[in-house]
């Protein structure tokens, strides 16, 4: 693996050839929003809050899939990049039913913290308002397609690090949706096996425990690097 050098924001600095430019951006210290991308799990640039600005093309780059490249002059703020930004936060506000007030998450939601951080006190769209079915089904766990945002992460978590697969994707488009087995209830689920793993990387109320009342989950991720260091190095310390 090489090493090469490229600038974000103005900054000369250096970078392993296989990084990410989201990884080669956050060891510098700049942070910049995400909501499908999580360590432990493969990227997929759905959510495209990442996205930056690179100096010859006028073409926006997804940070979390974009491999660096030697002389690569990147910008992770500017006033094009908050407005893109805050129209996603928008957009995905406007295609569920997301009310905090009664939610789960309430003060502890990805989505939540990401628009107030934005800055992102209305929405200019009209609500999708969809009618979207809840799944009870499962004795521990409680799935809510309204404040589903499509990250994907619990289908990645539970295909890549449980190795079940018991999520996937049905249907287009705002019409798509998280299914259990091929649009099985999730309590009657054979491939779940109950781990908890997908309900803990879910980044909103989409998944959560049972019993749970509002603002009362709190989700921790942690687990995730945890598990990848035993798997890749034989370190199972947990801090």
């Amino acid at each position: 693996m090489s090493v090469i050098t490229l600038t974000i924001n103005e900054q000369l600095v250096s970078a392993q050839s296989e990084q990410t430019l989201l990884e080669a951006i956050r060891e510098q210290g700049v942070e910049i929003p995400t909501l499908c991308h999580l360590e432990g799990l493969s990227d997929k640039g759905g959510c495209r809050l990442c996205m930056v600005e690179a100096v010859g093309t006028n073409r926006l780059m997804p940070a979390c899939v974009t491999k660096v490249q030697e002389g690569m002059n990147v910008r992770t703020e500017s006033e094009r990049l908050v407005e893109y930004r805050k129209m996603i936060i928008e957009l995905l506000l406007s295609e569920r039913n997301h009310i905090c007030a009664v939610c789960v998450m309430n003060g502890h939601c990805e989505l939540q913290s990401l628009a107030a951080n934005l800055g992102v006190n209305h929405v200019r769209y009209e609500y999708v308002v969809p009618d979207l079915p809840m799944d009870a089904s499962h004795e521990r766990f409680v799935q809510d397609q309204n404040r589903c945002i499509l990250c994907v992460r619990c289908v990645r978590v539970c295909h890549e690090v449980e190795g079940a697969h018991n999520w996937d994707v049905m249907g287009r488009g705002v019409n798509s949706m998280v299914i259990a087995d091929l649009y099985q209830p999730w309590g009657s689920s054979r491939s779940c096996t109950g781990c908890g793993k997908c309900v803990q990387v879910c980044p909103t109320g989409a998944l959560s425990k049972k019993g749970s009342t509002v603002a009362e989950m709190v989700k921790h991720h942690d687990f995730l690097g945890w598990i990848m260091n035993g798997r890749e190095k034989n370190i199972w310390e947990y801090r």
